[in-house]
This record gives C-alpha cells, sequence and structure tokens, in this order.
C-alpha cells in the first residue's frame, strides 16, 4: 500500500481495524466546508485533519500559502489521532486526491512512512461502491509519538535558485495550465510560472471517472515531459505546495520515484517579487 487504494480494498481494511482513515476534504473559497462535510457524514472510523490548521503552518511567512508545519507540530497531529510507527494510513478527499489527501500522503512519507496510500476516487468512489457513511467521532488512544522530516526531500527557494543552475533539473508546475501561462490568477498576485518551469496540470492525472490513469499511461505521460531528465531529477511545485503533491503520488504510482517537492511554489516564489516571472507556454 504505497500509492493508491481502492475502496474495495479499503473496506477490508476497515473491517479488519488495521488502518487509521484521514478525511483531508478541503475547499479553498469555504475553509470551514470540509469540517462540516465530515461531520455530515465520513467514511468510518476515520479522523479528520485541516490543511490549514493540521497540515500547514501558517504562521510561517515568506514559504507560501500552506508552509509545511514543523516536525515538532506534525508528531503532536499524528500522536492526538493515536498513531505509531508502522500503522498503515490511507488519506481521502472530495477532490480526487488533490484537497488535500495527496499532501498527508507526502508528509507521511517525509517521515519516513510508506505503508500509506490515497483513495482512489476518493469518497465519491467510496459512496458509488456502496458503502456507508458515519457521523460519529472517532475514539483514539493518545499516543507519544516524535517524528522527524527528511529535508533532502523537500526543496526551499534559495535551493530552488541552485537547482536551476544546473540544466539536469527539471521544475513542473501542477497548477491549471491558463494559470501557468499567467493568463488568469484567481488565488495569487501574481500571475505567469517560475522561469523553466514546465506545465503538467495534476487534473491530467486522472481518468473520466475521477479515478488515476492506469500507471503505463501515466509512465507514459511523464516519460515524454522528462525527456532526457530522470524522474529523481524532477522538483514538483504549484501554487502553495499542495496540488504538487498529486504529481508526485501519480509519477510514484507509475514507477517513477526519487521526486521532490519545492514546498514554497508559486506563493513563496512570488513572495519576494525579485524573483523573475515568466508567462506564456514556457
Amino acid at each position: 500500500m504505497k500509492t493508491l487504494i481502492s475502496a474495495n480494498d479499503l473496506a477490508r481494511r476497515v473491517a479488519e481495524q488495521d488502518v487509521l482513515i484521514v478525511d483531508c476534504r478541503h475547499d479553498l473559497a469555504d475553509l470551514e466546508r470540509g469540517a462540516r462535510e465530515f461531520a455530515q457524514g465520513h467514511i468510518p472510523g476515520a479522523v479528520y485533519a485541516d490543511l490549514q490548521r493540521d497540515l500547514s503552518d501558517l504562521t510561517k511567512q515568506g514559504l507560501g500559502r500552506h508552509p509545511l508545519p514543523d516536525a515538532s507540530a506534525f508528531s503532536a497531529l499524528l500522536a492526538r489521532w493515536g498513531w505509531r510507527p508502522g500503522l498503515p494510513v490511507v488519506a481521502y478527499d472530495a477532490s480526487n486526491g488533490a484537497l488535500a489527501a495527496a499532501r498527508l500522503w507526502w508528509m507521511l512519507r517525509l517521515i519516513g512512512e510508506h505503508d500509506v496510500a490515497v483513495l482512489d476516487g476518493g469518497l465519491a468512489a467510496w459512496t458509488a461502491a456502496g458503502f456507508s457513511l458515519a457521523t460519529d467521532t472517532a475514539r483514539r488512544q493518545a499516543r507519544d509519538v516524535t517524528v522527524h522530516f527528511d529535508p533532502a526531500q523537500v526543496v526551499y527557494t534559495d535551493q530552488l535558485r541552485t537547482l536551476q543552475q544546473n540544466p539536469q533539473n527539471l521544475l513542473i508546475d501542477a497548477r491549471a495550465a491558463p494559470r501557468y501561462r499567467g493568463e488568469v490568477e484567481p488565488i495569487d498576485p501574481v500571475a505567469g510560472h517560475v522561469p523553466g518551469a514546465r506545465s503538467r496540470p495534476f487534473s491530467d492525472n486522472l481518468g473520466g471517472d475521477g479515478r488515476f490513469k492506469a500507471p503505463a499511461a501515466l509512465r507514459a505521460e511523464f516519460l515524454q515531459l522528462l525527456g532526457a531528465h530522470n524522474a529523481s531529477d524532477v522538483v514538483h511545485m504549484c501554487g502553495s505546495g499542495v496540488t504538487a503533491c498529486h504529481n508526485l503520488l501519480a509519477m510514484e504510482h507509475a514507477g517513477l520515484g526519487g521526486s521532490r517537492i519545492y514546498a514554497p511554489s508559486w506563493s513563496g516564489w512570488i513572495s519576494n517579487r525579485a524573483n523573475p516571472v515568466d508567462v506564456g507556454a514556457g
């Protein structure tokens, strides 16, 4: 269970009670919607993770709209959930993994946990398979947990500037193509993209049913984008370091491991107006 899990396989895990399920629903336009909808119905036994409060540290300045929290804060969160090292985790949302199940999946990989997956198709796949929802709050025994992030998997702006000087490295932007081209910018104060970045909207990872494309299809698409680059040469970005995780997840699902995340992403890059900006198709 390294990348994705089906609704049927998750249902078996729920019956065996050997998994921590985390509801990561989030709405950028209505920040409380995820919590409200969790209270109205969620996968039985699930706990809730708020992107703003649990999976980010909004007190950090200059690191984008969703700065990565400190490992101590993530340790405390995992402790409240009753997680222990080695306990499998499944994350889901209502945005096909993009907001913000893939973010939690990535954060768990940062602490060295690999028995973690995103529910393919999200909550819609669960309900379409005929499985029920619960409204009660899971009671889990808190534990003492201390975890550490692997800094080698995270890129910040100073390091990105250095990486850009080497043509071996490849920056991939997960935002919608019109945002990448600078034609529209509904969230951030500056439109465009980091010079040299290539566009790969995270939505391209999905089929028409909201599930991820087959690994072979994803592999072919990413290999075409990568060209002569290796997967380990890739750094993913987006608007704030959240949907970029969707592209990393897709590459891992396709057997292309070793890429990294530029955590501040576009919102962090433009927080310093001295950083250059490109527009157009790139």
